[in-house]
């Protein structure tokens, strides 16, 4: 089994909550993370429509078969038990009570608002990291791009083409409907598709809305919709604009790189050695790999990318507090000088010395003026953001 990175947050938090949520995308791991690390509470699947009916029907009488507490997965699937929920943390005074899990960003949040703010402690589980892969991911950066970060594909030998092909099925058949109501189901999946196709790119809403034939609120609601449920993360531009005027939109990305590639119909890890957008695709797992490597210690989202009217920019800005750290990501595998512009412009914009280049090489270098040159494998060793 591999082990998890936010295992140990986890056990933190459990000292000082009444109740845990670990939220992320359907197949990221929660489930055998908290069987793993909670194995002494009862477990109890909301996906289970006996069980659900049970704890529709009579919430009290459901919650009073765990008095000592349970893991409650897919909890989201009955919002109704919230308020009971509310009732039991008030009464009783230990911690780590009720260990909550969801698929459902939006849903969950809203439930746990509502009734159980300031009794429930988050984290945010995505697929696996690079760094708890080391030793068991792909030899080449194709495959890896082809294959992602999600676990069932590193327990089993899945065949990758077909169970990602499954997972978006399953995603647009239960869960979009479940969400939204969404009709048009043939459509919606061309929005996502087409969503793939712009990894990396400012998202345009009005130019989207002219592919997939809907008006510009029905694509911000269903970006809504890809968010809530971890499948596309939108990274927002950086605020301080040092006196020039900057881009306003965010970039668009998504949470697991392989399910793009599924969606950009690539049909193997050859295929991108030609593929236009594989540049793209480093990139998108790079901003994926900080983005974990916040969640798995309990911290909040801090990445932004910067970029002016006069086309200079940075792929990445992580925001500190006072201090902000350029990043610039590189497909390449041989360092150039063509690396470091970025980077060098916005340390005299700045004034300050810092940054990293993440580059698809297997060198790391330390260079002038504090730029640090890490490949992309050791992302989780050298950049502590």
């Amino acid at each position: 089994m591999i082990n998890r990175e936010a295992a140990t947050e986890l056990k933190k938090l459990a000292k000082q909550y009444k109740a845990i949520a670990i939220v992320g995308p359907r197949q990221s791991g929660k489930t055998t993370l908290v069987r793993q690390v909670f194995y002494d509470k009862p477990y109890v699947s909301l996906e289970n429509p006996d069980i659900r009916a049970f704890a529709l029907e009579d919430p009290k009488g459901f919650l009073r078969q765990y008095s000592g507490g349970a893991i409650l997965d897919e909890i989201q699937r009955v919002p109704q038990i919230f308020s009971y929920l509310q009732q039991i943390l008030d009464e009783n005074t230990e911690t780590s009570q009720f260990i909550l899990t969801g698929s459902n960003n939006f849903l969950l949040q809203q439930n746990i608002t509502q009734s159980l703010a300031g009794r429930v402690a988050y984290i945010n589980l995505l697929p696996f990291t690079v760094g708890e892969l080391e030793g068991s991911m792909p030899k080449t950066l194709n495959e890896i791009l082809y294959k992602g970060f999600y676990p069932p594909l590193y327990d089993r030998p899945f065949e990758i083409k077909k169970w990602f092909s499954n997972y978006i099925r399953t995603y647009v058949e239960r869960d979009v409907r479940q969400l939204k109501g969404i009709e048009n189901l043939v459509v919606f999946e061309r929005f996502l598709r087409l969503c793939a196709s712009r990894i990396g790119q400012l998202l345009n809403k009005n130019s989207l809305a002219v592919e997939v034939g809907v008006d510009n609120k029905t694509i911000e609601s269903w970006i809504g919709l890809l968010e809530a449920s971890f499948i596309v993360y939108r990274l927002k531009p950086h605020h301080r604009n040092f006196n020039k005027r900057i881009v306003k939109m965010p970039k668009l990305y998504f949470y697991d790189v392989g399910l793009a590639a599924a969606l950009l119909g690539i049909q193997n890890p050859e295929q991108l050695d030609l593929h236009p957008l594989k540049g793209s695709l480093f990139e998108n797992l790079v901003v994926i790999e900080l983005l974990k490597n916040r969640y798995n210690s309990g911290k909040t989202d801090n990445l932004y990318f910067w970029r002016n009217n006069a086309g200079n920019e940075l792929d990445l800005i992580l925001d500190n507090g006072p201090t902000l750290t350029p990043v610039e990501i590189k497909i390449g595998q041989t360092i150039t000088k063509d690396y470091f512009k970025g980077l060098i412009y916005w340390n005299g914009l700045s004034n300050t010395n810092a940054g990293y280049v993440v580059y698809a090489g297997e060198e790391y270098q330390n260079r002038s003026k504090g730029i640090e040159v890490v490949p992309y494998t050791k992302i989780h060793r050298y950049i502590k953001n």
